[in-house]
């Protein structure tokens, strides 16, 4: 079997929490279709102990364990799938894809003194990479995230970080307060092997930026100095309950910039195997001062293509631009 022994083990306590809520909605309001889930996961539990779990009922192969994971219950794999099985998954995910896309900012943003770019660019139809930018009072809020794992699993985290985040930022928290409580809710609502790395940011008017970095790659601050890495603060959200999140402040003058991209950006792989790496996109940003959003986003996406040289896409990817052009009375 290809599944790892740590996501068994999740999967075997997914599989005991789901039997004891069947098992208690029974005791209130016996149905047949909670009797035979109730079968279903007893004989998936078995399945386990059996060391059967996770083996294709039809042709004998292995159940993706991306789909073991979003439903423990599956049975066969992708391939023996029935033809309209298949259709509907395919339609499942287009709208998945669909309901995503409509989730992401609005591109090229402008509000105050700060414009905002991006690309979000997923490996497969849909993406386990957070992207969002939300204006509130005269404060931009900016935050770029990557799940753990891959597929539809991580998008629907992807997609409960955006509806908590949109909901926690009108309180008006302290940053590291609301990184503090958006990490408690991300903790409660998932497995013990998802997390997410996290950049979560306060830009005001005047070029002041509040981050909260939880063990993302640092973003790259570009001056008319050069180009300067601010470095994370915390772990990873989701890690631990009742982690503690700092937060770092710095000033941007006119014409500075912040790039912020996940590491499916900087791990993209060329021709000869190997990465972009983080240094290269440093490089590419040093003398760039100036230059607005819109074009650095293309300029480090035209160069990380290059660097591909067409080589399939295995990660996700997004690089999110925030230049700070002030207008002069």
């Amino acid at each position: 079997m290809a599944i790892q022994v740590t996501d068994m083990q999740v999967l075997r306590d997914q599989l005991l929490l789901r039997r004891e809520k069947l098992q208690a909605a029974v005791a209130r309001s016996q149905t047949a279709n909670m009797v035979q889930l109730l079968e279903q996961v007893d004989k998936a539990l078995e399945k386990v102990e059996s060391g059967a779990y996770g083996v294709c009922e039809v042709c004998q192969g292995t159940v993706e364990s991306p789909r073991l994971m979003a439903d423990p219950l599956a049975q066969v794999c992708l391939d023996c799938l029935k033809p309209s099985e298949q259709r509907a998954l395919e339609q499942d995910l287009a709208l998945a894809a669909r309901i995503q896309t409509g989730l992401l900012p609005r591109q090229d943003l402008q509000t105050g003194g700060w414009r905002v770019s991006y690309h979000y660019e997923p490996a497969r139809l849909v993406s386990g990479d957070y992207c969002d930018v939300v204006v509130n009072g005269k404060d931009l809020y900016f935050m770029v995230g990557d799940v753990s794992g891959k597929g539809v699993a991580a998008s629907m985290l992807m997609a409960n970080l955006h509806a908590m985040f949109r909901v926690l930022i009108p309180s008006g928290l302290p940053l590291p307060q609301l990184v503090e409580r958006a990490n408690r809710i991300f903790s409660d609502s998932t497995l013990a092997n998802q997390y997410a790395t996290l950049i979560v940011g306060r830009a005001s008017e005047c070029g002041e930026v509040e981050l909260c970095n939880g063990g993302h790659p640092p973003p790259f601050h570009v001056t008319a100095g050069g180009m300067n890495r601010l470095n994370s603060t915390a772990l990873p959200v989701g890690m631990f309950h009742d982690q503690e999140f700092l937060s770092s402040r710095v000033s941007l003058s006119p014409g500075d910039s912040l790039v912020i991209y996940t590491d499916g950006f900087t791990e993209s792989m060329g021709a000869d195997g190997g990465e972009y790496g983080e240094h290269r996109l440093g490089r590419l940003l040093e003398n760039r001062h100036g230059q607005g959003a819109r074009h650095l986003v293309d300029a480090c996406v035209g160069d990380v293509e290059s660097f591909r040289a067409g080589t399939q896409l295995v990660d996700d990817q997004t690089l999110v631009a925030l230049h700070f052009a002030p207008v002069q009375h």
